[in-house]
């Protein structure tokens, strides 16, 4: 049954470079694309002029957080201390969890998040998880710390302040439990339904026990097939979970930076006290390495600092000695972020086929002289994010958010990746695109992000020029409508 799509402008091998009008699409697959369709059609439909291109891959989201957004706190928009302790106050209910995400201390003039003390007062009782930006430290009022007696003796603990590492893994845990299956089937069909609506077909779940959990998992792979794909991730050592396409996504090496957790070979700038913190060692990385490459699974760290991703290029050249380097190419490992790495890592890393899942909307929130990294780094954070060299030296890159930590808008995304704020460091338009496309099915180790005879009919229809911010009109995904605007 063959449909027919008139009267478009159909993506060619750059944006704005276009010759066919129309396409067809039959089984979920391109069959024909020109300016004159001559065969038999089950149904025409025509899209006024719009521009076609191939839809986007998210390759890295946490949907439940993300779709928590619309139905908790979003706190992304607090401009101080204050907004953030007003938010609280307004929303908190007596028993009730009160599940919030977004704040970042770094753009409020007070430059520091609430204190416990300061958060208790405005909770009134309620238990308060409030991640931050970066979802490596959290606030939590005493009433939610309460109930969960390991946190205090757990590393990351603070008195008064966010908790980080296993602390805040306690506390998360116990904020996440607290969500019910509605609350949970909401926020996912949220997030999805989101997603299909800037043009995205399919998203990289990047599940793991300290995140999200396997019920959670579980239920997002088991959504109807009338929304995008989800390839799901399990980040956990020797512990996998049913269909996942790999023990990868965030299976942590170190945090972040904003979190002052990324591990760092050097201390922090405006830390000098810290240099981050590291959970995996360069042994635990080679062995689940080995253990993914014999077994047929995609392996693959969550790894920010240059710390981390030395024991991760140290990790990957001993697992190459078990399984050499050709069994270690041909599986397609991934890391995720990637942000602080030299030439010679990426040399290596190239070598051994390991894909890059970078977020560019990192760098266009937090980069730049006056932005957190160099709050953080110093002069170290011109170094951050460097796409073009990865590219260049033959690192495949999938673009993604990381959602909820930035914005699903694959747009903002592309410019963010060709605008880095370091010269030299961006890509060019149609690397980021294809980044972002063609990349993103490759991650996943699938074929996609092309428009062409026997492709899947995988695509999305926009009203305007792609370089200013079009409007989604429709998604498709392998032939099936997931978006429409009427």
């Amino acid at each position: 049954m063959t449909t027919l799509y008139t009267n478009a402008r159909i993506h060619g091998d750059a944006p704005g470079a276009t010759t066919a009008t129309a396409m067809a699409v039959d089984a979920g697959q391109v069959t024909w694309l020109g300016t004159d369709h001559r065969g038999p059609v089950a149904d025409t439909v025509d899209l006024g002029g719009a521009y076609v291109t191939p839809a986007f891959v998210d390759a890295h989201v946490h949907a439940t957080s993300a779709g928590l957004l619309h139905t908790g706190l979003d706190l992304t928009a607090t401009e101080s201390l204050s907004d953030l302790l007003d938010a609280v106050r307004d929303r908190v209910e007596q028993d009730v969890l009160l599940w919030g995400h977004g704040w970042d201390e770094t753009r409020w003039p007070e430059n520091r998040p609430p204190t416990r003390a300061e958060l208790d007062a405005v909770a009134d009782g309620t238990p308060v998880y409030l991640s931050r930006i970066d979802v490596h430290s959290a606030l939590a009022s005493t009433a939610l710390v309460d109930l969960v007696p390991g946190a205090r003796t757990a590393a990351g603990w603070s008195a008064d302040g966010p908790l980080a590492q296993d602390s805040h893994h306690h506390v998360r845990r116990a904020a996440r439990e607290s969500i019910t299956p509605a609350q949970r089937e909401a926020a996912q069909l949220a997030f999805l339904r989101h997603a299909a609506s800037m043009g995205i077909a399919c998203v990289h779940e990047c599940a793991g026990p300290d995140i999200s959990g396997a019920d959670d998992l579980a239920d997002l792979l088991a959504r109807p097939g009338d929304l995008p794909q989800v390839v799901g991730y399990w980040g956990a050592l020797g512990e996998s979970v049913p269909g996942v396409r790999g023990q990868a996504g965030d299976l942590f090496v170190d945090g972040a930076f904003g979190s002052r957790t990324a591990a760092l070979c050097e201390p922090y700038t405006d830390a000098p006290h810290t240099s981050g913190a590291r959970y995996l060692s360069a042994r635990q990385i080679a062995d689940h390495v080995v253990a993914c490459t014999e077994t047929g699974r995609q392996a693959g760290f969550h790894v920010i600092g240059d710390a981390a991703v030395a024991e991760v290029v140290a990790g990957f050249r001993l697992a190459e000695k078990v399984v050499g380097e050709r069994a270690i190419v041909a599986a397609g490992h991934r890391l995720e972020h990637l942000e602080m790495v030299t030439g010679e890592q990426i040399d290596e890393l190239a070598r051994l086929g390991v894909l890059g899942s970078v977020q560019p909307l990192f760098d266009a929130y937090w980069g730049g002289r006056d932005g957190m990294y160099a709050q953080r780094l110093g002069d170290r954070a011109a170094a951050l994010n460097p796409f073009a060299t990865l590219a260049a030296r033959g690192v495949t890159l999938a673009l993604g958010s990381d959602a909820p930590v930035t914005a699903v808008d694959p747009w903002a995304t592309v410019r963010a990746a060709v605008e880095h704020r370091t010269p030299g460091s961006g890509l060019t338009w149609e690397q980021a695109f294809a980044a972002h496309t063609e990349g993103g099915w490759r991650a996943a180790g699938m074929s996609g992000g092309r428009l062409e005879v026997g492709a899947r009919a995988t695509f999305a229809v926009w009203d305007g020029d792609p370089r200013t911010s079009p409007r989604c009109l429709r998604t498709v995904h392998d032939g099936i409508t997931i978006h429409e605007v009427r």
